[in-house]
């Protein structure tokens, strides 16, 4: 899961993208579970972030479920 971040933000920074949206992948039909899943993206496109800080301007983590939000803003803040 963690690949998928990266992958996507390398792909960004390869082609001059300065601001990406995720949603909350593997959680629907694949049943990863969604707490980990935010931690993994939170987790992941900070360190990233960290790394290439000139990189992106703007992520968006677009979630569906009020659940899923309460994960992410645990993680963000």
């Amino acid at each position: 899961l963690a690949d998928c971040y990266r992958n996507s933000l390398d792909l960004c920074l390869e082609n001059g993208i300065r601001s990406i949206a995720f949603c909350c992948i593997s959680t629907g039909v694949f049943r990863f579970p969604n707490q980990r899943a935010a931690q993994i993206a939170v987790e992941t496109v900070t360190e990233w972030l960290t790394e290439y800080s000139e990189g992106i301007e703007r992520v968006i983590f677009n979630v569906f479920k009020d659940e899923d939000k309460e994960y992410y803003e645990k993680e963000l803040y």
